[in-house]
């Protein structure tokens, strides 16, 4: 029986997914969580098989839960899922160890087969998303060119959040975020946190 941690802040999308899975004969829901921190800690309690967890959570984001759970265990599986249908938060999610994406509009089937598989130890990535990143790719998207910890910065920032609040949450330093800032803001050629929040508005990193 694969035992699934299924994490989204809407009850109503938990319960949704919840019984989707759960028509599967080897697949059982063994807990639910409403945010990143929660994620964690229940991880750490159930030890599930996959975790099905949506990118986008209040407080720290899927992407820091995934890479909070892998660091406790390397050999967790991890399986996002997320309304944001962009190919750099997928390779973003590769590239700390997540096993796979999928988009929200995809066929409910897809997310029983993509949980089987990952749970296998394969991995399942939205077909429609993949593609190899190369130079080119990351001139044509310089976002691609910030480190995993810069994206998250640059994430919170766009969605309005402080120097201080994205130090709360990242349980670091402001002066740590602020030189995250710099640093991607450099990379990016911006001038500010509006010209930031426009770029990822372009890039479908975030929505109105």
């Amino acid at each position: 029986m694969i035992t699934v941690l299924l994490v989204d802040d809407h009850p109503v999308v938990r319960s949704g997914y919840r019984r989707l899975l759960e028509q599967a004969p080897d697949i059982a829901v063994l807990s639910e969580a409403a945010d990143g921190e929660e994620a964690y800690f229940a991880y750490c309690k159930h030890q599930p098989g996959v975790v099905v967890m949506d990118l986008a959570l209040p407080g720290i984001s899927g992407l820091e839960a995934a890479r909070k759970i892998l660091k406790r265990d390397s050999r967790a599986k991890i399986l996002m899922f997320s309304a944001y249908e962009n190919e750099v938060l997928m390779a973003r999610s590769r590239e700390i160890g997540v096993k796979g994406y999928i988009g929200k509009r995809s066929a409910p089937k897809s997310i029983v087969e993509a949980t089987r598989m990952v749970a296998s130890g394969n991995s399942y990535f939205d077909k429609q998303l993949a593609r190899n990143p190369s130079s080119q790719t990351a001139k044509q998207n310089p976002v691609e060119t910030l480190t995993p910890r810069e994206f998250e910065v640059f994430c919170h920032l766009a969605h309005g959040r402080s120097v201080a609040e994205i130090a709360e949450l990242l349980h670091t330093s402001p002066k740590t975020v602020s030189v995250h800032q710099t640093r991607l803001m450099r990379k990016l050629g911006l001038a500010n946190v509006v010209q930031l929040t426009h770029l990822a508005l372009r890039r479908g990193l975030i929505t109105l």
